[in-house]
C-alpha cells in the first residue's frame, strides 16, 4: 500500500515538474519570438518610440485617411511589442535620441518634409522624381533601375532602416508613392516580417522595395516584397 502511495505520489510530481518546465519553456519561447520581432523593427520592448507622420498635399494640419490608418497599425504594432508610442508631424526637427522613430509618408510636396531629410542624408544612392506630368513621376530610382508610380493600380514603398550617427536608437522610414503604398508597406511587415528577416544581409540597417498591385480589386492587401535595394541605396558616389 505505502509503495502504491508513493509511486502516486512520484508520478504527481513529475507530471507537475514537467508542466512547470513546459510552461517555462512555452514562455522563454514567446519571450525570444518577441524579441525577434522587436529586432527586425528596430525596438525593444518597453521602450518609448517616436512615430511621425506627414499631411496632406496642401493642406497644413490634415493627415492622408490611409496615412492615419499606417499610424494605427504601427502603434498597434508597437503595442504588441509593449512599447510606449507619441506621434509627432512631419516637421518635427533634431535627433531622434533615445527614441526609436517610425517615420511614415513621402516628401513630394512637402507632406513630410523629415523623410526629405532622412533621404538625402542616410540613402545616397535612393532619388524620387517630383510630381510632375512625366511619366517618370514620383518614380522611385535606385541602382540603375526605375520604378514607375501608376497611381491606383500599381505602386512602391521603400522601407528603410538605419541609425543616424548622433542617436542611439533607429529610424524605421516608411515612404510610399501614396498613402495606399505607405499603409500597404506597413501592413505588409507586419504580417510578413519574419520572413522578410530571413531575406535581408543585416537587421541593423537594409532599404527594401515593396510592391502594391492591382490596388483596383485589392485595395492595399495585395504587397510583396520586389528587391533588398540596400547595397544600392546606402552606397555613396564615387
Amino acid at each position: 500500500m505505502l509503495s502504491l502511495l508513493a509511486n502516486v505520489a512520484i508520478g504527481l510530481l513529475t507530471s507537475l515538474v514537467g508542466l512547470g518546465l513546459g510552461s517555462l519553456w512555452e514562455r522563454g519561447r514567446r519571450r525570444r519570438a518577441l524579441y525577434r520581432k522587436a529586432a527586425f523593427f528596430g525596438t525593444r520592448p518597453g521602450e518609448h518610440c517616436v512615430i511621425v507622420v506627414g499631411t496632406k498635399h496642401g493642406q497644413p494640419g490634415t493627415t492622408q485617411q490611409r496615412d492615419l490608418r499606417a499610424v494605427v497599425e504601427l502603434t498597434v504594432l508597437l503595442s504588441e511589442l509593449g512599447c510606449r508610442v507619441s506621434v509627432e508631424s512631419g516637421d518635427l526637427r533634431g535627433s531622434n535620441g533615445d527614441r526609436a522613430e517610425f517615420c511614415v509618408g513621402g516628401p513630394i510636396g512637402g507632406s513630410n518634409p523629415r523623410t526629405g531629410g532622412h533621404l538625402t542624408a542616410h540613402l545616397p544612392g535612393l532619388t524620387i522624381t517630383p510630381f510632375s506630368d512625366r511619366p517618370d513621376s514620383v518614380a522611385i530610382v535606385v541602382g540603375g533601375e526605375s520604378y514607375y508610380f501608376d497611381r491606383g493600380r500599381q505602386e512602391y514603398a521603400v522601407v528603410a532602416k538605419f541609425t543616424p550617427p548622433e542617436s542611439s536608437r533607429p529610424v524605421l522610414l516608411v515612404c510610399g508613392q501614396s498613402s495606399v503604398a505607405n499603409q500597404a508597406a506597413v501592413h505588409f511587415l507586419r504580417r510578413e516580417y519574419a520572413r522578410v528577416a530571413t531575406s535581408v544581409t543585416s537587421l541593423d540597417r537594409y532599404c527594401l522595395l515593396v510592391k502594391v498591385s492591382h490596388i483596383d480589386v485589392y485595395s492595399f492587401h495585395r504587397s510583396e516584397l520586389a528587391r533588398d535595394v540596400s547595397v544600392e541605396a546606402f552606397a555613396t558616389a564615387g
